[in-house]
């Protein structure tokens, strides 16, 4: 699989996150929050800064649901969609 142009396809991350003080985030505060973490699983032919593999952290509204490879869900989403990348 290949994203073409300056699109990314991601496998989404899901993680515990914990406050300051040690408390473990709600589904429902993790919902409000911007950004949501992922792995990338594939760049796009025109995509110059992002690698395969990278961690990154995207804009929870942009993009879409993809089914591929059987059962896996990804999100598919544009270079200008990343905030930051690891």
């Amino acid at each position: 699989m290949k994203a073409i142009g300056k699109h990314i396809v991601i496998m989404p991350i899901n993680e515990e996150t914990t406050t300051q003080s040690g408390l473990i985030m709600s589904g429902d505060e993790m919902d409000e929050m911007r950004y949501k973490k992922g792995k990338v699983i594939s760049s796009g032919t025109e995509c110059n800064h992002i690698d395969n593999e990278s961690i990154v952290y995207y804009d929870k509204a942009a993009g879409h649901k993809a089914r591929l490879n059987g059962d896996t869900i990804y999100t598919i989403i544009q270079e200008r969609d990343i905030v930051i990348c690891l």
